[in-house]
C-alpha cells in the first residue's frame, strides 16, 4: 500500500471522526433535551430532524459552497477547499442522524429513572445525565451511524473540499477520481478499504454491545 493511499485513509478517518465529535457538541444536548422534555411542538421538532435524515449531500454541499465561497457571506473565513470546510459540512449533515438516534435512545429509557434521580436530590441536569448514561448503547449507535454516514459521503467533500491531492482528498473523492481516470483496479481497492473501515467499526460496536451486562 502506497504512502499516498495511507494518507488518504488517515485523512478520511480524521475528517469524519472530527466531524462526528463536532456534531456531538450540539447534538447530545439537543437529543437529550428533546428526549426527556415534554413541550409544545415536540412532535414537529422530531419530525423535522427525521425529515432531514435523508438529506442529499450534493444539495448541502452546494449550499455550503455558496456560503463559504469568496463571494459568499462567510468567504472572509477562507474555508473554501480546506479540510475544515469538509468537517463542518459533514457535521451539519450528520446532525439529524445523531439527534434522532439519541432522542429515540433516551425516550426508550424508563422515565422512572429520571424521577428517582430527582427524588434522591439530583438537579435537572444530573437527572437528565442519568438517563443519558442508561442510554449509552443507543448513544454509541448514534455516533457510529453518524461516522459511517460522514465517511461515506462525497457531495460535500467534493464541493467544498475540492479533492485536492495531499490536502483535501478523501476516500470517496479518490474513488470518483480513479473512475474518471479509468483506473478501475485502484478505485476498487479504495472502495474495499472504505467498506472495510465501515465494517470494522460496526463489528466493534456489536462486540461492545454483546459484552455490556
Amino acid at each position: 500500500m502506497s504512502l499516498e493511499i495511507i494518507e488518504i485513509i488517515l485523512r478520511s478517518i480524521y475528517v469524519s471522526g472530527t466531524a462526528t465529535l463536532l456534531s456531538a457538541v450540539w447534538s447530545l444536548p439537543l437529543g437529550l433535551t428533546i428526549g426527556v422534555k415534554n413541550f409544545y411542538g415536540k412532535r414537529f421538532v422530531k419530525g423535522v430532524f427525521n425529515a432531514f435524515l435523508g438529506m442529499p449531500t450534493v444539495v448541502l454541499g452546494l449550499v455550503l459552497f455558496l456560503l463559504i465561497r469568496h463571494a459568499g457571506p462567510f468567504g472572509f473565513l477562507n474555508l473554501m477547499f480546506t479540510p475544515l470546510a469538509i468537517i463542518v459540512g459533514q457535521a451539519v449533515l450528520i446532525t439529524p442522524i445523531m439527534v434522532s438516534f439519541i432522542t429515540s435512545a433516551v425516550e426508550s429509557i424508563d422515565s422512572d429513572i429520571r424521577d428517582l434521580a430527582k427524588t434522591l436530590g439530583a438537579t435537572e441536569i444530573q437527572a437528565s445525565l442519568a438517563v443519558l448514561k442508561e442510554a449509552t448503547g443507543g448513544t454509541l449507535l448514534a455516533f457510529i451511524a453518524s461516522f459511517n454516514r460522514a465517511i461515506a459521503e462525497m457531495g460535500i467533500a467534493y464541493m467544498v473540499g475540492g479533492s485536492i491531492p495531499g490536502f483535501t482528498m478523501v476516500l470517496t473523492t479518490a474513488i470518483a477520481l480513479q473512475r474518471d481516470m479509468a483506473n478501475i483496479e485502484l478505485g476498487l481497492t479504495l472502495a474495499a478499504i472504505l467498506l472495510s473501515i465501515v465494517f470494522a467499526i460496526n463489528l466493534t460496536l456489536n462486540l461492545i454491545q454483546k459484552r455490556k451486562p
